[in-house]
């Protein structure tokens, strides 16, 4: 029997595939929904509703995600912004690179006990405190990332004995043994950990005390020792771009930001041209000095306002009957 295929098998296999082809690429063209659009609006003038935040933030979960994840990325995200917008049902949380504090951290836990992924790393102000507080209360932690800068490796190294388990007393010949209950502290739950920076010593210890752990976990087909590897385990993505990927980055970036894109392998830093260099500078200058400016000019306006309210008599009169209207309003 001839097992070569006719010429109409062949054609048909050809349109189909061209079928299933242009299919995707209309996907992938789809325009970004009403949502999408606005939450890029939002985030485009985030700096000025930073301190209303608590009074809009009944939204639903996975804008406040969004929101986080945009205001991360523009250098914005603080105690402030995440203690407003945390919510009990999130199980991921990028805290990486901000400027989130111990006292950040330990409110959101208090509010966001589910978390199974979390990245702290290059949060220079977070220390041990914070840190305890999270294995504490978060006792789904199944992901967890740190490191990269040298405050942050400090506290990572520090917070090494946290990770160790402290059994009750129980019988048992293994580690497999063991139940979650006769576990009285550590992270009991957490089974990988990002640290691209660990040394050889913190590695024996995890190895020793935390044998359930896995550091670093590399790629593979096949997974690491037969485990599929979570998305959330890969050192080469960040926890929260599913929450901003159906949104276009030109919408909500501010004048001086660069969108983070691959490394062209054509031409390097050193190829460019000094103007070239400087203009590049001069926009790294502007995003991280922006957010400080649009603060700045708030204060500003806020602080003439009230020097226009108390110079101006109306002006008193208004703000007095305003607040008495306000005070019947809610008695009522």
């Amino acid at each position: 029997m001839d097992k070569t295929k006719s010429p109409e098998v062949v054609a048909g296999v050809i349109h189909s595939a061209f079928f299933q082809a242009s299919v995707l690429a209309i996907m992938k063209k789809k325009p970004p929904s009403l949502v999408s659009l606005c939450l890029g609006v939002i985030g485009r003038h985030f700096e000025d509703i930073i301190e209303d935040l608590a009074e809009i933030a009944a939204i639903p979960s996975t804008m406040k995600m969004a929101l986080v994840a945009i205001a991360r990325r523009r250098r914005l995200l603080n105690d402030d912004v995440i203690v407003a917008l945390a919510d009990s049902s999130w199980k991921i949380l990028d805290l990486s690179g901000s400027e989130v504090s111990d006292f950040g951290l330990s409110q959101v836990v208090k509010t966001c006990k589910h978390l199974q992924a979390v990245d702290i790393s290059r949060c220079s102000k977070l220390t041990s405190v914070s840190v305890s507080e999270l294995l504490q209360n978060c006792r789904s932690l199944e992901i967890l990332r740190w490191g990269g800068c040298p405050r942050s490796e400090n506290t990572a190294r520090r917070c090494l004995r946290f990770l160790k388990p402290i059994l009750e007393h129980v019988e048992g010949d293994s580690w497999e043994e063991l139940d979650t209950l006769e576990i009285a502290h550590g992270a009991t739950s957490l089974r990988w950990l990002l640290w691209p920076k660990v040394e050889k010593e913190q590695l024996e210890i995890l190895s020793e005390g935390c044998p359930r752990v896995i550091v670093n976990p590399k790629p593979s087909p096949l997974g690491y020792r037969g485990i599929d590897i979570p998305r959330e385990a890969r050192l080469d993505v960040s926890l929260d771009d599913p929450m901003v990927e159906d949104i276009d980055p030109k919408i909500w970036a501010v004048s001086g930001f660069v969108p983070r894109t691959s490394p062209s392998p054509v031409s390097s830093s050193e190829d460019l041209p000094i103007a070239e260099k400087f203009r590049l500078a001069f926009l790294e200058r502007d995003t991280r000095l922006a957010p400080k400016r649009a603060k700045n000019a708030r204060q500003h306006q806020r602080r003439a306002e009230k020097e226009w309210v108390t110079m101006n008599s109306r002006a008193k009169a208004l703000a007095l009957a305003s607040l008495a209207s306000r005070s019947l309003n809610i008695r009522n």
